[in-house]
């Protein structure tokens, strides 16, 4: 039952207390990262932390959206390699997957966290590539934003019987 109220309970955060984050947490993160499922138990995920004050000022001018990293002083750049994983659609989910675990970890941590989209914004892409000197086989995919929450967000209701459908539309 911990893991639905979880699932149901976390919301994206992007307000942050100005908290440093104990190593142990990050590393707890990337661990659930990585035992996300993954297509063909390929795992073609890697993963940059970024802590350092000057890197997150770079990585804003890289991804406009992703401002609220200045306030959580961390984050999180789930990439996926293309060499491991060639169907992209299977990147795409891998990576998904990886992402999601992060971000409920973080609320079982104590942690507000925040997936911010990079994977289709061909810029953005570009710049974080330039950036992180990633190799070509290297695709930035997304951010997640994380830290000390410095906001509550209620949890809405959305659960829609209108959405479900059995055997057929």
């Amino acid at each position: 039952m911990e893991t639905l109220l979880t699932i149901i309970n976390r919301r994206s955060i992007r307000k942050y207390k100005p908290v440093k984050i104990e190593e142990e947490k990050i590393n707890l993160l990337l661990k659930a990262a990585m035992y996300a499922p993954s297509a063909m138990n390929l795992k073609p995920w890697h993963f940059i932390v970024i802590n350092s004050e000057e890197v997150i000022k770079q990585t804003v001018k890289s991804v406009p959206h992703a401002e609220m990293i200045k306030q959580s002083g961390n984050a999180i750049l789930i990439c996926g390699d293309s060499s491991v994983e060639k169907n992209e659609s299977w990147l795409i989910q891998d990576c998904s997957a990886a992402t999601q675990n992060i971000l409920l970890a973080a609320y079982d941590l104590g942690l507000g966290s925040c997936w911010i989209a990079v994977h289709g914004m061909n810029d953005m892409v570009k710049n974080l590539k330039t950036q992180f000197n990633l190799p070509d086989e290297i695709i930035p995919f997304a951010l997640v934003a994380f830290g000390y929450p410095d906001e509550e967000v209620k949890t809405e209701q959305r659960f829609k019987e209108e959405k479900i459908h059995y055997n057929n539309w």
